[in-house]
């Protein structure tokens, strides 16, 4: 096994632990509710496909940072599909990172993400060598995934530590947005440390107004 497959491993693995822990935090039970996370991602696809372009009557750019940021939302409900309660997440994830080594790409990036949504309209689970295929005709390595997902995950969490429910959160400190402190704790960190998550959300914690 190479390195750099040893590493993605290791990211998706802990990806699936966040997500589980994500659910959980939403709702305890919530392996036991059978929720339809295969639906929010032909729903996401097409919002996606609103925010990439395919109105050929009108002139479309595509905001490509948009889509990214849906393609990251995606993966979420992608991991919560594969969580099956019997495999291991390191196994679950060492699937996940040979089917993404393998991307299915069609003639355009709307074709990939209608494959995308097929998918999970007709076998009510996550493609993820289709995920793969709109990852790479949009330029997102696996790297960044991983950086976007663990981030947005982790400020989830930071969130609701520091009183989002209640209303006493404060999203702007010295003058930018959480989101804005985010990037910048994401970009002085190393991503493939086995401490990134703990790492961010101290990033975090270290900015935020007391």
């Amino acid at each position: 096994m190479t390195m750099q497959k040893e590493t993605q491993i290791q990211q998706v693995t802990t990806m699936l632990d966040m997500q589980n822990a994500m659910n959980s935090k939403v709702h305890s039970d919530w392996f036991d509710k059978n929720f339809e996370w295969y639906r929010a991602i032909w729903i996401e696809c097409g919002e996606m496909l609103d925010h990439y372009g395919w109105k050929w009557w009108k002139h479309q750019q595509p905001e490509l940072e948009q889509v990214k940021l849906e393609l990251v939302d995606i993966f979420h409900f992608g991991l919560s599909c594969r969580i099956n309660g019997r495999d291991s997440f390191e196994v679950l994830a060492s699937q996940l990172v040979d089917e993404m080594s393998n991307p299915s790409i069609g003639e355009n990036f709307p074709v990939t993400l209608e494959s995308l949504a097929a998918y999970a309209l007709t076998d009510k689970a996550f493609d993820a060598q289709s995920f793969a295929g709109c990852m790479q005709q949009i330029d997102m390595s696996f790297e960044e995934l991983f950086c976007s997902y663990v981030g947005k995950n982790t400020l989830n969490f930071f969130r609701q530590d520091h009183g989002y429910k209640d209303g006493s959160y404060i999203k702007v400190w010295n003058g930018k947005e959480d989101n804005e402190h985010l990037v910048e704790v994401l970009n002085s960190l190393d991503a493939s440390s086995t401490t990134f998550r703990d790492d961010v959300y101290q990033g975090l914690k270290s900015r935020y107004p007391e």
